[in-house]
């Protein structure tokens, strides 16, 4: 289990640098909220943007687990060349979607003004590199299922050093170099995506753990195409919905104003720590049960789910404790003053979230141990109960004044509580996901999934 783990931790603690140095550069060269409230908002597109592919990556995962436990390296070759097709086709429709919508996103996330214009031209500048995106999360999902998790690694440490060197010289702009501000962000990110894309594009041809990126093999298997939807779409519809309530979620946050806004970014932004421990523990819980469902052992599938829930709760635990104790330093650190309004609140923000940390490790651990079982319905179920039953309705009664009911004309009144409201009703929110996954899992119907 820690095998699996600790390289996706040491990779995703990558690719939190690549947001935290982002923020730290903003927070110190670029003077004025209006370019942390962007910055919130383009954390939300450098999340969204990897999980348009997520339903072939989790399909992918689960499909190539269970053929590598069964000894099949093969048939787990022929689900990586059709993973990448459908990925091709995926690529060419998100280019259209935000070639031609960027700007009315923006607008509906409620940013207005010159917030509004930063993040705009951030998105444009990040647009040509999303097949290369593309590459790194379905070619790392199928180099996961096949137990390779040292490959991702070594695809976002090139992503995360790129980022940080081209970002800060184009942002501080020292010597001869242009000093590029907001732009100079944009296109450090831009240009680690697209070298981390190439690396894993060049490992798949070259061949990596049994798995190996041929023309020939990416002919259309309709068949394949068809188990690799199945499984996958589920997960990947998950995904989806848990983003598309987060961007409403942020929506009714930035709709409290621009302060609110950054201060909601910029805690997000230092709780992605405890997502790193979480979603290395995902995806060591998705491949350990797919593989050992896959060689006929459902006892040992169950026991590697719950160590890793006991480990990953273990850690999570600690971040809490980080957050609720220390959470106003480091918001300190990323503005360069603790008293900064932003960091202040931001600081109040994270003691509320510390609450939900430990439950979060429950939601996450469990998600990738019946993702990798083939059971994508249960978290969508899941999702759909505790984010758009739960958390969206509370955010909007905790945080404004008042709302009205869409469609029915109703004013309903409410508690006024702002940008901390609306992270209260996160944390029920987390809380009941985490019950619901529980007793799924001790149900145990996942072990007899097929497909």
């Amino acid at each position: 289990m820690l095998g699996l783990a600790l390289p996706v931790l040491a990779e995703e603690s990558l690719t939190m640098l690549v947001g935290y140095t982002d923020w730290w550069l903003a927070g110190h060269f670029l003077a004025g909220a209006e370019y942390k409230a962007a910055m919130g908002l383009m954390s939300y597109v450098l999340w969204l943007l990897p999980s348009l592919f997520a339903a072939v990556a989790i399909g992918a995962t689960a499909l190539i687990a269970k053929f590598v436990g069964a000894g099949d390296r093969e048939a787990a070759r022929r689900v990586t060349n059709q993973a990448m097709l459908l990925g091709s086709a995926f690529t060419i429709v998100v280019l259209a979607t935000v070639l031609l919508g960027s700007r009315s996103l923006v607008q509906v996330m409620q940013l207005e003004g010159r917030a509004a214009e930063l993040a705009v031209r951030y998105i444009w500048i990040l647009t040509p590199v999303i097949p290369a995106i593309m590459l790194e999360q379905i070619g790392v999902a199928c180099l996961r299922g096949a137990g390779d998790t040292v490959s991702g690694f070594l695809a976002k440490s090139i992503v995360n050093v790129v980022n940080v060197v081209v970002s800060t010289l184009l942002v501080i702009g020292p010597g001869n170099i242009p000093n590029l501000g907001w732009e100079g962000l944009a296109i450090g990110t831009a240009c680690g995506h697209g070298l981390g894309g190439l690396l894993v594009l060049v490992l798949l041809v070259r061949g990596r753990a049994g798995l190996r990126l041929e023309f020939a093999g990416m002919r259309p298997d309709p068949e394949l195409i068809r188990r690799l939807w199945r499984i996958g779409m589920p997960g990947g519809v998950d995904v989806l919905a848990v983003l598309c309530c987060h961007f409403v979620y942020l929506a009714i946050i930035n709709g409290l104003g621009v302060e609110a806004a950054a201060a909601h970014g910029l805690g997000v932004q230092i709780e992605a720590l405890a997502y790193l421990p979480c979603y290395a523990f995902h995806v060591a819980a998705a491949t350990m049960t797919g593989q050992l469902l896959g060689a006929g052992d459902p006892h040992r599938a169950a026991r590697s789910a719950i160590e890793a829930c006991f480990v990953g709760g273990a850690m999570l635990t600690a971040a809490a404790l980080v957050f609720y104790f220390a959470g106003a330093w480091l918001a300190g650190f990323f503005t360069g003053d603790i008293h900064d309004p932003t960091a202040i609140a931001a600081g109040k923000l994270l003691k509320i979230v510390a609450f939900s940390t430990p439950p979060l490790a429950i939601v996450m651990v469990l998600t990738g141990a019946l993702r990798g079982a083939g059971d994508t319905r249960w978290p969508l179920v899941a999702t759909f109960i505790g984010l758009i039953a739960v958390r969206l309705p509370l955010a909007c009664l905790f945080a404004w004044e008042s709302f009205q009911v869409p469609w029915l004309g109703i004013t309903v009144t409410g508690l006024g509580l702002g940008v901390a409201g609306a992270w209260w009703a996160m944390v029920i929110d987390v809380v009941l996901r985490s019950i619901l996954l529980v007793f799924r899992f001790w149900q145990g119907s996942w072990k007899a999934m097929t497909e």
